[in-house]
């Protein structure tokens, strides 16, 4: 068994903004070097996430919806370069 970091980031009640901010944060955190290099450090190899809604019982991700609308609930993951 692991311990694991939850981070509960509050994005507003619009999903349309919601997943966009959310995208956002995550493309800006994936991309930095500095970042990736710290949490390499840190001895992080990958980071799981997922948008969810307060009142939904179930674990969605409603980052990854298929073409009829429905959501996932599988995590998005950043795998992070462990090699030198």
């Amino acid at each position: 068994m692991e311990y694991r970091l939850h981070i509960d980031i509050p994005l507003g009640g619009d999903e349309d903004a919601a997943t966009q901010k959310a995208k956002a944060l995550m493309d800006w955190w994936a991309t930095s070097d500095a970042a990736k290099a710290d949490l390499k450090n840190i001895g992080i190899p990958e980071v799981n996430y997922r948008v969810g809604h307060d009142e939904d019982r179930q674990r969605s991700n409603y980052l990854l919806k298929n073409e009829n609308g429905h959501v996932n609930n599988k995590k998005c993951r950043v795998t992070l370069d462990t090699a030198e």
